[in-house]
């Protein structure tokens, strides 16, 4: 079982009880609301050759006074990677987006993934019974997000699309900006059917939502 967790996590009443599932394990831990003070522990444990063996954190955290370098649970985990590449993440989000929770254990290198609901804490333990044994774990209701090869499916073409889109390029005027990009399929109808098709997939209510969506993705 776990020495030493760090838990990252900036809403008061999800952080008491979830601080006590981590606590029944017998670990000490650390706990933090912001994302620059846990990679400053992290940073202390190591030089005090003391280091966290497991890191549990949230995606989202609040925006409030004070300044921030590290905004979110992505960008923690980022730096997390390059200075202790081999220490189990835990994740606990409400996030449900395919791509986005994939993305996490195929990039970014996540052992487990807790979906934040009403099953959280009992999921939460079982998580880490599973990560003390060197096994990973997804929520079950997240289970098919790994298995699902449609992920796979967005390409360039649909990255372009996006960018484009982002860029303020309506729809309607697409096919002329994909025919002066030399990018092809470039008529109308297939447009459309590819934004349907990525507003379909990233649950999003219009193509400003889709763009909004894509940039916290990293994909615009």
């Amino acid at each position: 079982m776990f020495k030493k967790i760090l838990f990252a996590e900036d809403i008061d009443m999800i952080n008491i009880a979830m601080r006590l599932v981590l606590e029944e394990t017998g670990a000490e831990v650390h706990h933090t609301k912001y994302c620059d003070d846990a990679l400053l522990k992290l940073k202390k444990a190591n030089l005090d050759q003391q280091p966290f063996d497991l890191v549990v954190t949230d995606l989202s955290f609040e925006d409030d006074h004070r300044e921030v370098t590290l905004k979110s649970g992505e960008d923690l985990i980022k730096n997390i990677r390059l200075l202790q590449p081999d220490v189990p993440i835990l994740v606990c989000s409400i996030e449900d987006k395919n791509y986005r929770v994939k993305s996490l254990f195929e990039h970014y290198k996540i052992n487990a993934f807790v979906h934040k609901s009403r099953k959280t804490l009992p999921e939460l333990k079982t998580a880490i019974e599973k990560l003390s044994k060197g096994e990973s774990f997804i929520s079950p209701d997240l289970e098919h997000t790994l298995r699902d090869k449609s992920i796979n499916e967005i390409d360039e073409y649909d990255i372009q699309l996006i960018k484009q889109l982002a860029f303020g390029i309506p729809q309607e005027k697409m096919d002329v900006k994909f025919k002066e990009l030399g990018i092809s399929p470039n008529s109308k109808s297939t447009i459309e059917k590819r934004i349907s098709k990525l507003k379909d997939y990233f649950k999003a209510n219009n193509t400003i939502h889709l763009v909004a969506i894509a940039k916290d993705l990293g994909i615009a």
